[in-house]
């Protein structure tokens, strides 16, 4: 029987048909074809450059050759995955009405895509996201531990040899206290532990004001495209990110599509030499769209995308629902066509 179904699938696959409208006071049930957006979602790495308050004494006073100087922004594209989204082409709806002559039992979702015939679709579970037990909590920005003598200071430069000063008196209190040279030395382990690390924080606030800090931040981008052959021009910086096209220091993605048109030619049973009388269950062939992304003379990803709005909408016979045995159909919702018939 599923040979049987399959031919004559075969013999109306370039047999499209019209949208249909749907009449006032007319009762029927409609359902449309859907529509594919392309998704491209890039991901891009911002390293931030933050200079510190005595950046120039760093080396001076502290040793540290390496301080940030400028504050700012480098990012750099990694990775791009073109994918799609379905949304519902609300110009081209099909009706099925009461004069179908055939059981109507179909399956539309919410969006009013057409899901299956004679089916029960499973029900979607909300999928539970666990929680992530290795995720840290955001530290909170501390108050640096400014001595009197740094709030005195008559300059900047005063100020900074003040900060010097306790740095090192924090590192030396420090091995006072791993050393036991400490009169009031903390009572147990767990109480050493504690007073150690918050050392450790003062030191690394007061630290910063000479280094600057460093930190690296993953980013996504998700940019929605229609297909088309005209193409999309995007640009991206190394100071800012995605950016406008009038920043003359942003490169050019170059996102290249070559659209093609499902190209639908009427077709007769050949055996009877007459038409096939087509019932009102349409499913949807689409037609592709190649995508090309060129980012600095490099293809970054190349692939061909199944497009809903190309395609041609193909009646199924009439024939596949007038005998005892009902078949089982499943469309795709993105693409609007047979996913599998079964009886």
């Amino acid at each position: 029987m599923k040979k049987l179904i399959l031919l004559l699938l075969g013999a109306v696959i370039a047999s499209a048909v019209s949208a249909q409208v749907l009449e006032q006071d007319e009762s029927a049930l409609v359902y449309y074809s859907p529509k594919t957006t392309l998704t491209l979602e890039f991901t891009y790495l911002e390293e931030r450059y933050e200079r510190g308050q005595y950046a120039e004494y760093a080396e001076a006073m502290l040793g540290i050759s390496d301080a940030v100087m400028e504050t700012k922004s480098v990012c750099t594209l990694k990775d791009v995955h073109v994918g799609t989204s379905t949304t519902t082409d609300y110009d081209r709806p099909h009706k099925v009405d009461n004069e179908a002559g055939f059981p109507v039992l179909l399956t539309i979702n919410n969006k009013g895509l057409l899901m299956g015939y004679n089916v029960a679709m499973p029900e979607k579970k909300p999928t539970k996201t666990a929680p992530n037990q290795h995720r840290g909590k955001k530290q909170e920005e501390r108050v640096v531990p400014f001595s009197e003598e740094v709030l005195t200071a008559a300059n900047p430069e005063a100020q900074a040899n003040e900060v010097a000063k306790q740095i090192f008196h924090l590192r030396e209190t420090r091995m006072y206290l791993l050393n036991g040279e400490v009169e009031h030395a903390p009572a147990d382990g767990q109480a050493m532990k504690l007073v150690l690390e918050e050392l450790d924080q003062q030191e690394k606030a007061l630290t910063a004001l000479f280094i600057g800090k460093k930190s690296k931040h993953q980013k996504q981008k998700t940019v929605r495209i229609e297909p088309s052959n005209e193409g999309e021009l995007l640009f991206f910086s190394e100071e800012n990110g995605f950016t406008e096209g009038d920043n003359i220091d942003a490169d050019t993605i170059e996102v290249r599509m070559s659209c093609q048109q499902q190209i639908a030619q009427p077709v007769t049973d050949k055996k009877k030499k007459k038409g096939v009388e087509l019932s009102q269950i349409v499913y949807n062939v689409p037609g592709y769209c190649g995508v090309i992304i060129f980012y600095k003379g490099q293809i970054m990803d190349s692939r061909a995308i199944p497009v809903a709005q190309l395609g041609v909408d193909v009646a199924l016979p009439k024939s596949m629902f007038t005998g005892k045995e009902l078949p089982k159909i499943i469309f795709s919702e993105k693409t609007g066509n047979i996913i599998s018939i079964s009886k």
